[in-house]
């Protein structure tokens, strides 16, 4: 039988409703497995193991109790993604710039010589998947998954004040991307104007 929100007892799922299911959902549920993992490859292949456990728990899956579909299947991405982050750190994940980095100028918030920067939402996702895996992780879980500093930290197993830490560095590392990337967009716009 075909999963449906208002027959909540039956969700057993035949092959054509779990086709309907991924083609429905697979775009932005590899999204959000994509802005954790940092690559297409190891996003595509979380992706699908978290689309596996969907499947194997969609009996579990309670609207009442759990929130919308989209917001339960989501959950279980991001879970799968910090597992196989924590799985499979070829990195140290919680990790400090190197110093070149660190002495280039950050503008500020309210620095009106900042600007906009007019990326797409591709390029936007190329920054914050180029960000080293726990500025990533952290940046991801506090700013699209609405997580407290707490949370995070019991979900990592870190302090709340390195989750603190590690946001600023991200968002400071994103200002001085998008400060380059604004840049480099500004030069190419004069050299084509002559």
């Amino acid at each position: 039988m075909i999963f449906s929100r208002k027959n909540t007892e039956a969700k057993s799922l035949n092959r054509a409703s779990i086709g309907v299911l991924y083609d429905k959902h697979a775009p932005w549920l590899l999204a959000v497995c994509l802005r954790y993992i940092g690559t297409r490859e190891d996003a595509e292949d979380v992706m699908h193991d978290g689309f596996m456990k969907i499947i194997r728990s969609i009996d579990n899956f309670k609207e009442k109790q759990t929130g919308s579909l989209e917001a339960w299947m989501r959950r279980i991405m991001v879970n799968t993604a910090l597992n196989f982050i924590r799985d499979h750190k070829k990195e140290k994940m919680f990790i400090d710039l190197d110093p070149v980095l660190e002495s280039v100028q950050v503008p500020s918030d309210n620095d009106d010589d900042f600007g906009r920067c007019d990326l797409t939402k591709d390029q936007l996702m190329d920054l914050v998947c180029e960000l080293p895996a726990g500025y990533r992780t952290v940046f991801n879980l506090y700013v699209m998954e609405d997580y407290s500093h707490k949370e995070i930290a019991e979900l990592l197993g870190i302090s709340e004040n390195t989750s603190k830490s590690q946001l600023s560095k991200a968002r400071n590392l994103l200002r001085k991307r998008l400060l380059v990337f604004r840049n480099e967009r500004n030069y190419e716009k004069a050299e084509s104007s002559r």
